[in-house]
């Protein structure tokens, strides 16, 4: 189960919502507690295709977020990015480009006015849906 504050989710909506009609993209990173994912940060990175139809992360961003995970003890999770006009299911792209099966690929779709978040495990091609588990805002 992947377990997401509700700030976070709003956060990557608004994100996504100021790079329409580009897909938007990130990274997630946290710890895993026995069997959940549990997301610490959001990363927000540029896309740098420029494309309404797919993506690709900012090298340099990437390299500053994994700095950055590593200075907080997280791991990378997985990434995140946004389907301006389509549903939150992987393209065939999506698929293809899934290339570790361990992380969490999460799709958020804005086909409508309310924004739908899934996140799935690809490994060789095949899709598993995983739950999300959307909880409140952390208190410090």
């Amino acid at each position: 189960m992947l377990i997401l504050q509700q700030n976070y989710f709003s956060q990557i909506a608004a994100y996504a919502r100021q790079q329409l009609p580009l897909e938007a993209c990130g990274l997630i990173a946290g710890i895993k507690e026995n069997e959940n994912i549990i997301v610490k940060k959001i990363y927000f990175l540029n896309n740098v295709d420029k494309s309404v139809r797919h993506f690709s992360l900012a090298p340099q961003e990437q390299f500053q977020a994994i700095k950055d995970m590593r200075q907080n003890n997280y791991i990378l999770l997985g990434n995140w990015h946004s389907h301006p006009s389509s549903a939150a299911v992987p393209s065939t792209e999506d698929i293809k480009l899934a290339y570790d099966p361990a992380l969490s690929y999460l799709i958020l779709s804005l086909q409508y006015s309310t924004p739908l978040l899934n996140s799935f495990k690809i490994k060789n091609g095949f899709i598993t849906k995983e739950i999300i588990h959307i909880i409140p805002e952390e208190k410090r």
